[in-house]
């Protein structure tokens, strides 16, 4: 498929979020986003830092109207399909560049390589941890309060947005089972290890909660097993997920529905749990029904699995998008995208979700 062809598909998909989300004129579900996280989500923040994990070249954005942006994956991303659904008319912006008056309706504070841990993804430069994700949050509600005149009216906008926090494959890949660069996977078991990254999540969250947020969505740690670049390093056959990682991801997972549970026992909290590692095992299991076929290799990449190195400036992607899983080494195409934000959104399964989808988390 064609650049003109895939990016009228864009329209398409756009177009139908669009109607899905709200009548035509109506004000968006939710006055305003916030978004913090890695990779998965990022929209342009490590565009400004000295970083290796950056995505602002081509072929990254190939189906992305503006070209690269920063996202890494070929089209839009998971935060791209809830915009949209909650019926916002443009994106949510980076964080870094954004306007004051952007503040007012939300924006990305994600970044490549961030973990919960200060020292996640170190080897790959520099990243916004999850702390300083927070950091950067609680200066834009310091500017918000500026903007709105005090801090009640602030309280009372924050108290109605949506936020989603999908933090934790970094501290798995680019850490606890990175055993050359960090020893983690030595001095902790798996359960020590989820306690200690729930432990440190909490903390943040709590801070979170403490200048405003409210309606908190946790994005779940999704199969990372599953991904090109461990089946080429780790699954002899190159297909069966890695066991061993998925195993701890779960653990891990776990920890984040007890969270969501003790943050709800507060004033006015509103917290949810949503089980991409569910959803991607669903879409693993019947690719086709979803519209997929290759779900071990990466559109773009080098290697076994394609997935060795990951995508290379100006590398020609496979063509066909629109039926690969993964767009590079780690990351979901597009299309895998849809279907993980229109779950996000509208759970199909009761387990997709813990209590309750974004639709409903926005009408709290």
């Amino acid at each position: 498929m064609g650049r003109r062809a895939w990016q009228m598909a864009a329209a398409a998909i756009l177009a139908v979020l669009g109607a899905a989300a709200r009548p035509a004129g109506a004000a968006p579900q939710v006055p305003c986003y916030f978004i913090f996280g890695d990779s998965l989500v990022d929209n342009g923040n490590n565009n400004f830092i000295v970083s290796m994990a950056r995505a602002n070249y081509p072929p990254y954005g190939i189906d992305f109207a503006g070209g690269p942006s920063g996202r890494f994956s070929n089209g839009l991303t998971t935060v791209d399909v809830l915009a949209k659904l909650l019926g916002f008319d443009d994106y949510i912006p980076p964080f870094a560049g954004a306007s004051s008056q952007q503040l007012l309706t939300g924006v990305n504070f994600a970044s490549a390589a961030a973990g919960i841990r200060e020292e996640t993804g170190q080897q790959l430069g520099g990243r916004i941890s999850f702390s300083g994700q927070v950091r950067n949050y609680q200066s834009a509600v310091q500017e918000l309060v500026s903007i709105l005149g005090d801090e009640d009216s602030a309280a009372t906008h924050l108290s109605r947005c949506i936020f989603t926090v999908g933090m934790g494959s970094n501290d798995y890949l680019n850490n606890y089972f990175m055993p050359a660069f960090y020893s983690t996977g030595s001095r902790y078991t798996p359960e020590q290890y989820a306690d200690a990254l729930a432990a440190d999540y909490a903390r943040l969250l709590q801070a979170m909660y403490s200048y405003g947020a409210r309606k908190v969505a946790l994005i779940g740690v999704g199969q990372v097993g599953c991904s090109p670049n461990e089946l080429a390093q780790r699954s002899p056959s190159g297909v069966a997920c890695v066991e061993e990682i998925n195993a701890a991801v779960r653990i891990f997972n776990r920890r984040l529905v007890g969270l969501v549970d003790r943050f709800n026992a507060l004033p006015g909290a509103h917290f949810t749990y949503v089980n991409v590692y569910g959803i991607f095992e669903d879409i693993l299991r019947t690719p086709g029904a979803h519209g997929l076929r290759v779900t071990n290799a990466g559109c773009c990449g080098v290697g076994r699995n394609n997935g060795q190195v990951t995508c290379l400036p100006f590398q020609m992607p496979c063509a066909n998008r629109h039926e690969y899983l993964f767009w590079d080494a780690f990351h979901p195409t597009e299309a895998a995208n849809v279907l993980v934000g229109q779950r996000t959104y509208s759970a199909r399964l009761a387990s997709d979700v813990h209590p309750v989808d974004i639709r409903t988390l926005a009408r709290l």
